[in-house]
């Protein structure tokens, strides 16, 4: 019943175009956190894959609009796209501030953070890529999203720790520019720290989103 012909699956081509436009933004705040002196050069990216995620998710919706069937609920594919796009707006947000804030040298282990959500949103393109033939692709759909759900914890842990590292050197630079200089540094960097780990949450929020369309026609 739910395996869907060609002319059925244009809602999961469309799924599989934003969720790959998430992992382009991924790969490219983890450029930026390696080197950030290409900042605006990076912003401009990040800001067309941010219009071409919302252009996704507006024929997502005039689809829908225009649709009587559709292959799984109605509310799931709207909530599903717009997840998506939120997920975009918040790397978006992540890189933003690293510019806006002039952040300076990135803490140490932060780049831990930006590849865990690389290989997060690889696992997203699977499992979208899978969806079409949900009954089929049931385990793989399955191992996918128990991967991002394993990366999510080790997620949190390296939040933890990282938020730790920050404060260690938040307290050795003060003793060498001083502590106002070393606390406003640590301010910015926990604040866009707490982004890179709310998006790694929002992943698995999506995960969760797919696990539920797997329930229902599986």
């Amino acid at each position: 019943m739910f395996n869907f012909s060609r002319k059925d699956t244009e809602y999961f081509d469309l799924f599989v175009e934003n969720v790959k436009v998430f992992h382009q933004c991924a790969v490219l705040l983890d450029d930026f956190i390696k080197d950030t002196s290409k900042s605006f050069e990076k912003l401009d990216d990040i800001i067309e894959l941010e219009k071409k995620a919302d252009e996704i998710n507006d024929r997502i919706v005039k689809k829908l609009n225009k649709s009587f069937i559709t292959p799984i609920d109605r509310e799931d594919i709207y909530s599903i796209a717009g997840e998506l796009a939120t997920g975009v707006d918040m790397l978006q947000g992540a890189l933003q501030k690293i510019i806006m804030y002039r952040a300076g040298h990135v803490t140490k282990k932060l780049p831990r953070q930006t590849r865990l959500l690389i290989n997060t949103t690889e696992e997203l393109v699977k499992a979208f890529t899978l969806l079409s033939d949900i009954k089929k692709n049931q385990i793989k759909i399955t191992e996918a999203i128990q991967k991002i759900a394993e990366y999510e914890n080790l997620g949190d842990l390296i939040y933890r720790k990282d938020i730790s590292l920050l404060f260690d050197e938040a307290a050795t630079a003060a003793e060498e520019v001083g502590a106002s200089k070393a606390v406003i540094h640590l301010i910015k960097w926990k604040d866009i720290i707490e982004d890179v780990e709310m998006t790694l949450d929002h992943c698995k929020k999506i995960s969760d989103m797919i696990r539920g369309v797997v329930i229902k026609y599986a």
